[in-house]
């Protein structure tokens, strides 16, 4: 018994020092908080002093009387200071009287008579404990009976918890009285009653603002140290029914004993595994510890976190598994608007396949559910539905939803005010009362479910646009490509009637008519993937530009070449002559027929500079550095399709190369190419290959 009443008294010792310290945290400064603060610290002193030793050796009863008076006093103190005004005078005079009176009277007692506090006799401390019980009944009964209507919801739970001290106190001071001595198993038992009370004294600072009290506990602290709580007091009942079948089961008790612990193992088992049971606890908890069901910085975390890392690839699967999971139901599945939009169709669902669904059927946009949810924006709750049709316009559900009870929750899922998918949840599991705040909740998680797949959506018809897109620019530059062949095609046939008999036109002609080939032939050749004819090789520069100016001399003003000294680069010849014959072209465009275009080519450095020079009109700086490289952006009109500056200066840095422009309005355009000769540029891959 001295075991078992040091493990109750230093559970309550450890439960009130708790409550100090959750109090302390929370206080802002008024002494009503203080109060609470000090009494609940006087308790964790006087259990923590009862437990360590044991009673009634070796400690004293001198300390004990006085341990007992110092915990009497400060609750007194505490309750009388909540409300002072609801006590009479005389009330409160006498209390001091009483306590003064009584914490004087043990030492006062120690001195004239020493043998008043001899461990034999007990009588000092049953009296006072009696007065002090019946004192503080009288004290907590006028408390709560002279409080507001409004007063006594925040008082309940401290009058209950205050009452369970004093109210145990006079059993045990009154049957001392009768017996006269103190039950060993009533004080051992009494540290563990007085901790029973912490909860509700916690209840009844969470309820009163006034005490500028603002306890804050984790859900999941209150949770796990309730369980245990529970859990303790369930063994220790466990243990003393246990000892009594024992003792009073004769030559069955041993075995009644075993049986009946490993019963109540099993139980507890059950229990602690319950998800109903889970369940209410938690909804207990919420409501007499929370002003709000949900720890919202939590849930949110936890429902944000599974839209971002699931592994699921499918959106709309994860997008019910992270809702499902805020209220405990099993499973759900995701309706959303089809291609068309005519229909909501199950898109979505967890844990099962949307597959594994059975009876579920497609929702028309105009169907009577539909409409409703179009117009009131309304969660169902499928089950208050079948009870009380009229809350919800007796809105008729379609006859696959209205003949089963698998699902409890209909919510909408809304973009903006607008109707884009439907949730169906199956019931959570035990008791579920679809409440305000879980409405509220269920209605910001689907907000934010509809912008989550709508963004998923967007993404998807933005790849489509980037493939789509890529495969127009691959379109434009071929295009691109035959229109010049097609142009040079069409100058050889203009002049094929007055030049024919001319062998230095027919030379020229079948050049042209076999780059035009080679061009057509390398077009052909990337359509069907092979590449192969545009890997760079070794060329001769000078010879690529000589062809492209002889090229373009068919119109004014005629190109001259300046100066080809002769370098070699790695380049596809056919491709770069074709490049720098349309900016030979577009110079020649830009200069009126008495103006002038050159070419250059020299070697700066370890690098080929190819210039293309005329006295054109020029272009501002603001055209050279926002148009003149942007695809599809042409001046020329339907004539032109905008990509030929662009083409030229990205394959001129996939060769290693840059392209510099320097233009002025009636001052002409230098365009100036720098390549990397080959020697340079395989020295470069030697380096990279050995790197």
């Amino acid at each position: 018994m001295k075991l078992f009443g040091a493990v109750s008294y230093g559970f309550a010792s450890a439960a009130f020092l708790l409550l100090a310290l959750l109090l302390f945290a929370s206080m802002r400064g008024r002494t009503s908080g203080a109060r609470l603060i000090v009494a609940s610290l006087a308790t964790s002193l006087w259990a923590g002093a009862l437990a360590l030793p044991g009673w009634p050796r070796p400690l004293p009863l001198i300390i004990v009387y006085l341990l007992e008076m110092l915990r009497d006093t400060s609750w007194l103190l505490a309750v009388a200071g909540l409300t002072r005004s609801v006590f009479p005078r005389p009330l409160v005079i006498g209390g001091q009287v009483l306590c003064l009176g009584l914490l004087t009277l043990g030492p006062a007692l120690l001195v004239l008579d020493p043998s008043a506090f001899a461990d034999t006799s007990a009588w000092p401390l049953v009296r006072a404990g009696l007065a002090m019980a019946i004192f503080s009944l009288v004290v907590v009964e006028q408390l709560y009976r002279n409080a507001s209507a409004s007063a006594r919801w925040a008082l309940r739970p401290l009058v209950i918890g205050v009452g369970i001290f004093y109210a145990y106190d006079l059993f045990l001071y009154s049957q001392a009285e009768l017996l006269r001595e103190l039950s060993a198993e009533a004080w051992a038992a009494r540290g563990m009653v007085n901790a029973i009370a912490v909860p509700l004294l916690v209840i009844a600072a969470r309820r009163s603002p006034n005490w500028s009290l603002d306890v804050f506990v984790s859900r999941h602290a209150v949770f796990y140290a309730g369980t245990c709580m529970a859990a303790g007091v369930y063994l220790v009942m466990i243990a003393i029914i246990g000892y009594y079948l024992r003792v009073f089961g004769g030559t069955w008790g041993g075995l009644a004993q075993i049986v009946f612990i490993a019963g109540a193992m099993a139980v507890l088992a059950m229990s602690l595994a319950s998800v109903a049971l889970r369940r209410r606890a938690k909804l207990f908890i919420a409501t007499h510890f929370y002003s709000n069901k949900y720890d919202y910085r939590v849930e949110w975390l936890r429902f944000v976190n599974t839209l971002a890392t699931a592994e699921d690839a499918d959106i709309r699967r994860t997008a019910v598994r992270a809702i499902a999971e805020i209220f405990d139901s099993p499973g759900g599945v995701l309706f959303t608007l089809d291609e068309g939009g005519h229909a909501l169709v199950p898109s979505g669902a967890w844990p099962m396949r949307r597959e594994d669904v059975r009876g579920l059927q497609d929702l028309r946009t105009q169907c009577e559910l539909l409409l409703y949810f179009q117009r009131n924006h309304r969660i169902i709750d499928l089950a208050e539905l079948r009870r009380t049709p009229e809350i919800y316009e007796n809105v008729e559900l379609p006859g696959w939803l209205r003949t089963t009870t698998r699902w409890r929750i209909l919510m909408p899922i809304l973009q903006r005010d607008r109707l884009v998918g439907l949730m169906l949840l199956e019931a959570p599991p035990g008791k579920f009362d679809l409440t305000d705040e879980d409405r509220d909740l269920m209605y910001m998680t689907g907000q934010h479910v509809a912008v989550h797949i709508a963004q998923q959506e967007a993404d998807r018809r933005l790849a489509e646009v980037r493939q789509f897109e890529a495969y127009n620019r691959l379109a434009a530059f071929m295009m691109h490509d035959l229109k010049n062949s097609a142009a040079q095609m069409q100058l050889i046939v203009t002049n094929a009637a007055r030049h024919k008999h001319n062998p230095q036109f027919i030379d020229d002609a079948v050049d042209t008519i076999s780059n035009a080939v080679a061009r057509i032939n390398g077009l052909i050749q990337q359509i069907k993937g092979e590449t192969s004819s545009h890997i760079p090789q070794s060329v001769d520069l000078d010879v690529v530009v000589k062809a492209a100016v002889r090229r373009c001399v068919d119109r004014l003003p005629v190109p001259v070449l300046l100066e080809a000294q002769s370098l070699r680069i790695s380049a596809d010849a056919t491709k770069f002559g074709s490049i720098l014959e349309h900016i030979i072209r577009n110079a020649q465009d830009a200069t009126p027929p008495d103006g002038e275009v050159t070419v250059a080519l020299k070697q700066v450095h370890d690098d080929a500079q190819l210039s293309v020079h005329d006295t054109g009109c020029g272009m501002d700086a603001e055209f050279v550095r926002e148009r003149l490289f942007r695809p599809f952006d042409s001046t020329k009109g339907s004539q032109g399709m905008g990509i030929g500056a662009y083409q030229a200066r990205e394959y001129v840095r996939a060769l290693g190369g840059d392209v510099e422009v320097w233009s002025a309005p009636g001052q002409g355009t230098r365009f100036s190419i720098t390549l990397p000769l080959a020697s340079k540029a395989a020295n470069a891959v030697n380096d990279v290959a050995f790197s």
